[in-house]
């Protein structure tokens, strides 16, 4: 039997103790494209399927212990940043960035939570956008985060935020289009934007689906992908994952599922 390495991805980012974003999320999806997961948590959550509770964000000495462990030993294929929340929290990732090399980056701008919670204050978006960008790979915010990155107004288009957003400093953007009427993803790496389109799924369940995609999205960078198939099978699989959702966990927005967990098992055997 012949047996091949599996590309080892490090997700840094918040834990959610609902299980439906963040780490938990990331995982999942990095399980789902077949990629062994690590991560590297920047701060804990009191969270459900209704809102954030608390917050608790963790030294940065331990995130950069953290990320130091797995890179000696394991090392690391491809990084995805998720929320960071401090300013603190920016410098010690920028350090652990220090740490895996040439690994391929994909940054989800993790600003605001469903429920309204801020998880971005504004020194940490600022360190963001002038040290974090430029050493990124692929950044994915959704339109409204854009429009908070670059600050053009209400009125800009998904083109002009996506061209906004690579003059910032990262090599490609995925301006994400679950907040537009088209559903239409927008890749652009500074030649000709690239329209991504994806399938609505108005009953479907969407906490964390941003997470689901940007994990996606460094999982096949991981496995040798281009940018643009990355972000071609990130919104493939992210869509599908809102499809399958679990609607009936929790009170709130349910949680995304790429392993389509509400299948019958006995229909695999059949």
């Amino acid at each position: 039997m012949t047996t091949r390495r599996v590309p080892a991805v490090l997700s840094i980012a918040g834990s959610d103790s609902g299980g439906g974003a963040g780490i938990q999320a990331d995982l999942k999806a990095f399980a789902r494209c077949g990629v062994h997961g690590m991560t590297a948590i920047t701060a804990i959550t009191a969270q459900n399927t209704v809102g954030v509770i608390e917050v608790k964000a963790v030294a940065p000495e331990m995130i950069l212990a953290q990320v130091r462990a797995v890179a000696e030993d394991i090392g690391v294929d491809a990084v995805k940043i998720g929320m960071l929340g401090t300013a603190e929290t920016v410098e010690a990732v920028l350090a652990a960035l220090d740490l895996v090399g040439a690994a391929p980056v994909v940054v989800d701008p993790v600003m605001v939570a469903e429920s309204g919670a801020v998880l971005l204050d504004d020194d940490a978006r600022r360190l963001l956008v002038e040290q974090l960008l430029p050493r990124t790979s692929v950044v994915t915010p959704n339109i409204p985060e854009a429009r908070v990155l670059t600050g053009p107004g209400e009125k800009a288009s998904q083109e002009e935020l996506a061209r906004a957003v690579v003059a910032l400093g990262p090599q490609g953007v995925v301006v994400t289009g679950g907040h537009s009427e088209r559903l239409v993803d927008l890749f652009f790496d500074g030649a000709e934007p690239i329209e991504i389109p994806g399938e609505r799924h108005p009953d479907g369940a969407a906490h964390g689906s941003g997470c689901t995609h940007s994990s996606t999205l460094a999982a096949c960078l991981a496995r040798g992908a281009s940018p643009i198939q990355a972000a071609e099978a990130a919104r493939r699989v992210a869509s599908a994952a809102v499809g399958a959702g679990l609607r009936e966990i929790g009170h709130g927005p349910g949680p995304v599922d790429v392993f389509d967990l509400s299948r019958d098992p006995e229909d695999d055997a059949e």
